[in-house]
């Protein structure tokens, strides 16, 4: 791999720094007993298959609304509360119940050693199309911001939400890294908006693309801070040279 300067970093989230599938899977049942609890007529009309039939079906008949995530769910519960007779004023507890499970997360073993890692020697920014909250999660203090798509108003791989991180960073595309696990919405998405790429692929698949390629590819985030500081103890060789 041929040396380039790393001066900030933009990172993904879910599948990243830890697997989203399981959250997926259990918020939807946290959710559902919740509404059976305090709107069991909306639990029994929409279950868990139905409820997401639902949503489906609202999101495709509200495309502007396809990046924001929370605002599709709400107005999924809000729907559906309707169409069972009880009170949509349970919107906002519900969505809470749901939220609070989706910001939940199981970490993979080396993401937070690695966040602690690549934070001190660069800055960090979170570059999702998810909702997840890093406060709420409790690893906001690594990031100098996060940027979704929802605040964005348009989500990856729109060369847009890349420019828009590397603007606030202060800095030139070609001196970010994306790092992210996957390969439309993160890696092409990311070079095509003129950044420095890093795939993360700890499933060890084949890349599948001839024309584009990551300029970086590791199976953890502990490859990569290792590789950083690899960049950076040699870059301080050199200016001491």
């Amino acid at each position: 791999m041929n040396p380039f300067p790393v001066r900030a970093i933009t990172l993904d989230l879910d599948d990243t720094l830890w697997p989203f599938a399981p959250i997926g899977a259990r918020v939807e049942q946290v959710l559902h007993d919740w509404l059976a609890a305090h709107c069991p007529r909306t639990a029994e009309r929409f279950p868990i298959a139905r409820m997401r039939e639902l949503r489906d079906e609202l999101n495709a008949g509200h495309p502007h609304l396809a990046h924001d995530f929370s605002a599709m769910r709400r107005m999924t519960l809000e729907h559906a509360m309707r169409l069972s007779g009880d009170d949509p004023m349970h919107v906002d507890a519900a969505f809470e119940t749901f939220f609070a499970e989706r910001n939940r997360v199981d970490f993979y073993p080396d993401a937070l050693a690695a966040l602690q890692r690549l934070s001190a020697r660069v800055p960090l920014a979170a570059l999702s199309n998810g909702n997840a909250d890093l406060a709420r999660i409790g690893v906001h203090a690594h990031f100098a911001f996060q940027l979704g798509a929802r605040e964005h108003g348009a989500p990856k791989p729109s060369a847009s939400i890349f420019r828009a991180a590397c603007e606030r960073l202060g800095m030139p595309a070609d001196y970010v890294l994306h790092v992210g696990d996957d390969i439309d919405l993160d890696v092409l998405g990311a070079a095509r908006a003129g950044l420095r790429t890093c795939w993360l692929n700890r499933d060890n698949l084949a890349w599948p693309h001839e024309d584009v390629r990551p300029d970086l590819a590791f199976d953890s985030l502990t490859a990569l801070a290792d590789w950083l500081d690899a960049q950076h103890s040699s870059e301080q060789e050199e200016a001491a040279a």
